[in-house]
């Protein structure tokens, strides 16, 4: 399952856009950060994307893109434009497709790539959806289909929050701050739909004329949705954002894509097993929806002066990593982009990023609060200092050599960071009165036996 916010200008501390998500999906499907370069192309050639192929365009942006390794599409990213996606899996009474077709993360590259602006994605994912369709297999190792929300924001500081069921759609406008989860949030209030939502809302029973369309209540398959403890979710970011509307920062957002929900607040020795409750940081456990929730990358977008800087992970896990910079879009033409390492696939490879992370990720999960504990200070001493040496150097004649020096040089920092951060874990027993539950050990251990991950 997945997050998503987003503040505009209002909300924010210095007057300019935050955007921030969590990726949950299976805890063995490996996210790598990867960059595509504007191109040239002959318009209506052959485009492969996961499923189908589809007619490319004459041009298309540069994007940075987080992304499950096996699929085309992506699960959030950004271009050179400065437009910023997320999307969200959400659970409609009208079944998704499955047959093969545009899934959501495909909706969401192409988005990127051929759009510069909000309004521009918008129609888009509109005309995409209108001409291919959204439908085929979204899971990692087993069968799970869906429709899509997305979070769609621009250096211009418009924002809005896309939600489809099928290959009709509509369309909010965020006011000052939103957050989006697995469940359609938009009700009566909304400023654009397809032509044919109104048609596919009553032939489940709504009957239009004076009556106003509730999209969510209409739509909804609130089962699936509880399952997936979207609504809760969703509560959850937006009572954390609320109070520090008009102070928000990229610390703030890094702190919500952490939080593990009201009960883990309450409990200093708190551990990721049974339910999910209101976690936005998930870790996967056993049982057919938690299967799915683990957190597999985190993207934080901060907006200023038309000027954007990504906070990445590039990792797992949130509370157990650490955000780096990268400067890619407006302003930025020719900043190096930090080494993001080769491609990562399902099995352990020491070399990648992602899965060199999954050693201190998994030993943290062994006893999850003292473990965390042994190192969180330094972690969080050293991020302090990463955001630090990013607003001094944007203060100054930042140019883009510089912050590709600046973006390297922290992204190594926090590699020799975790090394340490893994043999100061390893030095804390796990405590056996406060083990996680049975069923909890035996599922991550099919995990690593999977994965081929060597024992620690």
């Amino acid at each position: 399952m997945c997050d998503t916010m987003v503040a505009r200008p209002a909300a924010t501390a210095n007057g300019g856009i935050l955007f921030a998500k969590n990726s949950d999906r299976e805890a063995n499907e490996a996210q790598m950060i990867t960059h595509v370069p504007k191109g040239d192309h002959v318009e209506g050639s052959g485009l492969l994307c996961t499923y189908i192929q589809i007619p490319q365009v004459a041009h298309t942006h540069a994007v940075l893109l987080s992304k499950p390794y096996w699929m085309w599409g992506a699960e959030m990213g950004a271009n050179d434009q400065g437009l910023v996606i997320g999307n969200e899996a959400v659970f409609s009474k009208i079944p998704p497709s499955k047959e093969p077709a545009l899934i959501g993360m495909d909706l969401l590259r192409l988005a990127l790539e051929r759009a510069a602006t909000v309004d521009e994605a918008v129609a888009t994912i509109a005309k995409l959806l209108s001409s291919h369709g959204q439908g085929g297999n979204c899971g990692h190792t087993s069968k799970f289909e869906y429709h899509n929300s997305f979070l769609i924001t621009d250096v211009s500081g418009e924002a809005v929050v896309m939600e489809t069921v099928g290959n009709d759609w509509v369309v909010e406008r965020v006011e000052n701050i939103r957050s989006i989860s697995n469940t359609y949030t938009i009700g009566q209030k909304f400023d654009g739909t397809s032509t044919g939502l109104n048609d596919k809302a009553r032939s489940l029973g709504w009957h239009g004329k004076g009556s106003v369309l509730d999209f969510a209540e209409t739509f909804s398959d609130r089962t699936r949705s509880r399952f997936a403890t979207g609504h809760e979710r969703w509560c959850r970011t937006t009572d954390l954002l609320r109070p520090k509307q008009g102070s928000l920062k990229a610390s703030d957002m890094m702190a919500v894509l952490r939080d593990h929900g009201p009960q883990a607040s309450r409990n200093p020795d708190w551990h990721p097993d049974g339910v999910l409750g209101g976690s936005v940081c998930a870790h996967a456990s056993w049982g057919p929806v938690r299967r799915f929730g683990q957190t597999t990358g985190s993207w934080i977008t901060e907006v200023h002066n038309g000027r954007t800087v990504h906070w990445i992970t590039g990792t797992a896990s949130p509370d157990t990593g650490i955000f780096k910079p990268v400067f890619f879009g407006p302003g930025w033409e020719g900043a190096e982009l930090p080494d993001f390492g080769p491609v990562a696939s399902k099995r352990f490879d020491e070399k990648t990023i992602w899965w060199r992370h999954e050693k201190l990720h998994r030993a943290v999960l062994e006893d999850y609060a003292p473990r965390l504990k042994a190192y969180v200070a330094d972690r969080d001493a050293l991020e302090i200092q990463l955001i630090s040496d990013v607003a001094h150097f944007l203060e100054g004649d930042a140019r883009a050599h510089e912050a590709g020096i600046l973006a390297g040089r922290s992204w190594l920092a926090a590699s020799l960071a975790e090394d340490q951060w893994l043999e100061t874990v390893l030095n804390v027993p796990p405590r056996r009165r406060a083990r996680p539950s049975a069923f909890y050990r035996m599922h991550w251990k099919r995990l690593n036996r999977a994965a081929a991950i060597p024992t620690l």
